[in-house]
């Protein structure tokens, strides 16, 4: 039910001007002046007497700083010192959805773009409707009036605070339209500014999932069938109850929880059960059934996607030298540094949820749908979260402590184990990657074919998005490029492992541009042109990514010499709206070890927000896929995953991280997103550096382990 005008404001003179936001799409300034048209509720801004101003963040905060983002926006067009501004998660409500998702998800780096206009539009209602508090308590024109950090300023010098003038504000009506500023005037947005949440984070007092505490509380471990998807079938547990402090053994629909008074009792309670699992259908899978799954689907003819553009047989029938190679991709875990976890209060007759989640209201119709209760009985309070990167737009973990709490009607925190995270996660589906190309007797590049083969996240998780088998996100960095080429095609063959799958920072992308920044180095070595040169050529036709590789290029250093055995690739991407290329400067140790002692990452992600935060971002997400390059795979027998903690599913270590520099593109367009931009260039740019130095092609992850 969506609430009206008269719904959007609330008065309390203690509490100062709460305003309900309205949801569309702002006008960027013009020569006529910015205008924002009417919308409907969303979220919430409040300004208390003091001038204090609280920003209600409809996101999951994980790391990548958009509640700092979010704010600056509000503040930008409130005029006020991003200083007073603190922040608050919302609640799992349809009025906070996100207008673009119809729903309250964090994911796809949509975060800043799809609330950029709502939170602008917020704040300058807000600053509109206190300038018309002045002119109405001082007898003037609104028009005379002006604003300055918290303050409305008359012609005359005289001043009253936002605080101040919140309560009479409060009666007025909500304008219909507002003016925006135009980015020439922005104060705060494109700056660097420090974290909002950094002091909480950093004295303790921010509340991830696994600090939450409730009084009677109980501590939970689940021990989980070794074969994916298997249930449980016979539960001994008389020696787990003899653990002093286990209070309760609960069999669920998706493994067995031992409750007790406290995690480390709990944790010995699991390891005394005796359970038996029937293994259910994935008993045997394994990564050489799946690779053969792959090699069968690649074999056949898959599903176009999009729009061929020229003739490619044609073209690799006519041209002076074809190639073709294949690449793999294994499946990855997310390995968040916060395991999943999530704290749960049933009643009887209403649930309370405390969980680190990316997917608020979906959590909360799924504990309804599993406990009877209706949805407005369900409360999910959504916390800070140690990391996502995807893994938290699912909620397996949180429909396990409602089990449990259900059963036992007590609060309960469950927290899964490090080897739980890997062994039941939500994989990043492998992949193989067949690609075809042509080059002229030039050495320019003619033709290009695609072929991926790899499982569908959206197909379950938003089956809705895809239409005539065209899924976007399982073609990125394939399907989209920021290249032109005079003759292309791709193709998908959906796979169905009985792995489960999920997304994965940059979903798609992650692995098809493995493949297809590297095989375009192939092409290029083949018709000796210098890899630059060749991406140059095919981004003729877009200048804004040729200008995003021509900064990668001047900050890197690229084509001037480097110390004896180091080497440079180069990679590219598209990925949500963004554009962003990668320089790696590589060495070889002679015992095959990689050293990567550079990336420069440059991006054009639209209009930057806090650039503190977006250069953040690139760093994270370039290290984030130098990880998965260098280290990263996940591997089956018998249906079980056969990594478990950070000893066998390797993840960068501190001293390998890299010099990460970045060059962003000034822009005044519309943000686009950034949380992911880096990851998927940084595994080819390595690999086609590697190639620099040892004359040999490596096509799969990880790099480590090829290489070898």
């Amino acid at each position: 039910m969506l609430a009206t005008r008269g719904d959007f404001i609330k008065v309390a003179t203690a509490a100062g001007l709460t305003l309900g936001l309205p949801l569309g799409t702002a006008v960027e300034a013009d020569a006529a002046g910015p205008v924002a048209p009417p919308l409907s509720p969303s979220a919430w801004v409040q300004i208390n007497p003091a001038g204090a101003v609280t920003v209600v963040i409809n996101k999951a905060e994980m790391g990548q700083g958009v509640a700092t983002a979010l704010a600056m926006m509000v503040a930008e067009e409130l005029d006020v010192p991003l200083a007073l501004v603190s922040t608050q998660f919302a609640p799992a409500d349809p009025r906070y959805i996100d207008p673009a998702w119809g729903d309250m998800v964090t994911g796809g780096s949509t975060s800043v773009p799809d609330m950029y206009p709502v939170m602008r539009n917020a704040g300058a209602t807000i600053r509109a409707m206190l300038i018309a508090a002045a002119a109405q308590q001082w007898g003037v024109p609104a028009a005379t009036l002006s604003t300055k950090a918290g303050f409305v300023v008359g012609a005359d010098g005289k001043t009253a605070s936002y605080g101040s003038l919140a309560a009479v504000a409060a009666t007025l009506p909500v304008p219909s339209a507002v003016a925006l500023k135009p980015a020439t005037s922005f104060e705060l947005i494109g700056t660097a500014q420090p974290r909002i949440d950094l002091p909480a984070k950093l004295n303790g007092t921010a509340q991830f999932g696994i600090d939450v505490k409730l009084p009677g509380m109980l501590y939970a471990s689940m021990v989980r069938s070794p074969a994916i998807g298997g249930t449980p079938a016979h539960v001994d547990a008389s020696a787990a109850k003899k653990i002093a402090g286990v209070k309760d053994v609960v069999t669920t629909s998706r493994g067995v929880a031992v409750v007790a008074t406290t995690y480390w009792a709990a944790l010995k309670g699991r390891k005394a059960l005796h359970v038996s699992w029937n293994s259910g259908a994935n008993v045997h899978v394994t990564s050489a059934s799946i690779q053969a799954q792959h090699d069968a689907a690649l074999a056949k003819p898959g599903f176009v996607q999009g729009k061929p553009v020229g003739d490619v047989d044609a073209a690799l029938k006519t041209a002076h030298k074809t190639l073709t190679a294949t690449y793999h991709a294994p499946y990855l875990a997310h390995a968040t540094m916060e395991p999943m976890n999530a704290t749960a209060s049933y009643t009887g007759d209403a649930l309370e949820i405390w969980a680190p989640n990316q997917v608020p209201l979906q959590a909360q119709k799924a504990a309804a749908a599993m406990t009877g209760l209706p949805v407005s009985a369900v409360k999910v309070h959504s916390t800070f979260l140690g990391g996502g990167f995807g893994r938290r737009l699912e909620h397996d973990y949180i429909a396990d402590v409602v089990e449990v709490t259900k059963q036992i009607r007590k609060p309960v925190k469950l927290i899964w184990t490090r080897e739980d995270d890997v062994q039941h996660d939500f994989f990043r589906s492998g992949s193989t990657n067949k690609l075809t190309g042509a080059i002229d007797a030039n050495g320019a590049i003619v033709a290009l074919h695609h072929h991926v083969a790899a499982t569908s996240v959206t197909a379950r998780w938003a089956p809705q998005f895809i239409q005539n088998q065209q899924d976007s996100y399982a073609m990125e960095g394939a399907s989209s490029t920021p290249y032109t080429f005079a003759n292309f095609a791709s193709e998908w063959s959906p796979i169905d492992t009985g792995i489960p799958v999920g997304y994965w920072r940059a979903p798609g992308a992650n692995a098809n541009t493995f493949a297809t920044e590297s095989f375009l180095d192939e092409l290029a070595h083949a018709g000796g042109q210098d890899p630059v040169a060749v991406r140059r050529a095919l981004l003729a036709g877009n200048p804004r990514a040729l200008a995003v590789l021509d900064a990668a290029v001047a900050k890197a250093g690229y084509g001037r010499p480097l110390p004896n055995g180091h080497a440079h690739g180069v990679a590219m991407v598209v990925w949500a709206g963004s554009i962003g290329a990668v320089i790696a400067e590589v060495s070889l140790a002679k015992k095959n070890a990689i050293t990567v002692h550079t990336l420069t990452v440059a991006a054009d992600v639209g209009q930057p927000i806090n650039r503190d935060g977006l250069e953040a971002q690139l760093q994270s997400g370039a290290l984030f896929g130098l990880s998965a390059a260098l280290y990263g795979k996940i591997t089956f027998a018998n249906g079980a995953v056969q990594q478990g903690n950070f000893d066998t599913f390797r993840v960068l270590r501190m001293d390998e991280a890299p010099a990460i520099r970045t060059a962003v593109i000034a822009s005044t367009a519309a943000p686009t997103g950034a949380g992911e931009l880096a990851t998927p260039p940084v595994p080819a740019a390595v690999n086609n550096a590697l190639f620099v130095l040892t004359g040999k092609r490596y096509r799969s992850m990880p790099l480590s382990e090829a290489i070898v």
